[in-house]
């Protein structure tokens, strides 16, 4: 089998806003072979960015685009396809948007992998140890305390047995973020666990204080509290409570996340699968997160093709609390997908089909794709 084309598509909704929803827009990645099997991925990054990466010619022997290099390749030599994309975007690349890019294209390796063997990707990245994953619903903080305590409970109501709240008004009044999270967590009750995502918007004193106050109210974690390259910060934070102090969706590459868990010494780490150098890449930072015994929860703040590789990473590694599952009202997100992945009773079934178990909606395609031409 090889690889015969790599297709990179951007969609956008109509209107987009400031807000940090990355549901807005996209970028899918096809992979086709001359065997007819197509495979899909995702890029968490800039659309136009990640296409002229695919798209890009050959500058010289380290300064290629990605297509070039993974054309003729069998998508079974994965771990080679992947150091190849490494090595010949060397000049340009190493972190940042290649790497989002490398990732999307992994990604559609392992689902032509799964669809060549007849085997669900968890199948292929060595384990089986959970047939279903427990979804948080991830969502933008609303602007006032009566907002959360509805959302609290449509999303109790529904069947989750955890939320996240990030972003949107976090990050600017401490004070006003404590009433927030505070009628979050008495909505919730004994049997729902929050976590909250400030978005990077506190010093290290304002995150001790409010690290502190939530230690007293249990919260799971606190979630990018800091910027993210601040790791003397975090190890400063992280020593100071109890409390679990979460980061990492915007690292990529596994020597970024060695670095985050040396220096930092964060409890949780978050790589994005889309982003951190696909399920190659994720499945070794795994087994660094394991070898220093903390927690990896993948972010998966996309659509439903993020969401399908995120749930094979984690039915096929132990110990892996919870699955993000983003409920923004987007259309690229909420339709992307011919069949959604659904919550049912606090869970979310692992596909058993060959793949990554996702056929993609052709109609969301046409309407939402972005024509450069």
């Amino acid at each position: 089998m090889k690889i015969t084309n790599v297709k990179a598509i951007m969609l956008k909704l109509p209107e987009i806003s400031t807000a940090a929803d990355g549901t807005q827009d996209d970028l899918i990645i096809i992979v086709e072979t001359d065997e007819g099997i197509t495979g899909y991925g995702e890029v968490d990054t800039a659309p136009i960015v990640g296409k002229a990466i695919v798209d890009a010619y050959m500058s010289h022997g380290t300064c290629y685009g990605l297509r070039e290099v993974v054309m003729g390749s069998d998508p079974f030599d994965y771990e080679q396809i992947w150091n190849d994309m490494w090595k010949k975007t060397y000049y340009y690349g190493r972190s940042g948007p290649v790497i989002h890019v490398m990732s999307g294209i992994d990604m559609a390796i392992w689902d032509i992998m799964g669809k060549a063997t007849g085997k669900p990707v968890h199948k292929l990245l060595g384990g089986s140890y959970s047939d279903r994953v427990r979804p948080y619903a991830s969502a933008l903080m609303p602007g006032n305390p009566d907002e959360v305590r509805r959302m609290v409970e449509k999303y109790a109501s529904l069947g989750f047995t955890a939320i996240k709240f990030g972003w949107g008004p976090l990050g600017y009044d401490i004070n006003f973020d404590l009433q927030l999270i505070e009628m979050a967590r008495k909505t919730a009750g004994d049997h729902m666990e929050i976590m909250i995502d400030i978005g990077k918007r506190y010093k290290l004193k304002q995150a001790m204080y409010v690290a502190k106050a939530l230690e007293q109210i249990n919260i799971y974690w606190l979630e990018e509290p800091l910027p993210a390259e601040d790791y003397a910060g975090y190890k400063r934070l992280t020593e100071s409570t109890t409390l679990r102090i979460a980061t990492g969706e915007e690292e990529s590459g596994r020597l970024a996340f060695a670095r985050l868990i040396n220096e930092s010494r964060v409890d949780v780490i978050q790589p994005d699968i889309s982003r951190c150098g696909g399920l190659t890449e994720a499945k070794k930072i795994a087994a660094m997160a394991a070898d220093n015994n903390i927690q990896m929860v993948p972010h998966a703040f996309k659509t439903g093709i993020l969401l399908a590789a995120s749930i094979h990473l984690i039915a096929a590694i132990p110990d892996i609390p919870f699955l993000e599952f983003s409920v923004t009202e987007s259309a690229i997100r909420k339709e992307l997908l011919v069949k959604p992945f659904v919550q049912k009773d606090g869970f979310v079934e692992v596909p058993s089909t060959p793949g990554l178990g996702i056929e993609l909606n052709p109609e969301v395609i046409r309407k939402y794709g972005v024509n450069l031409n």
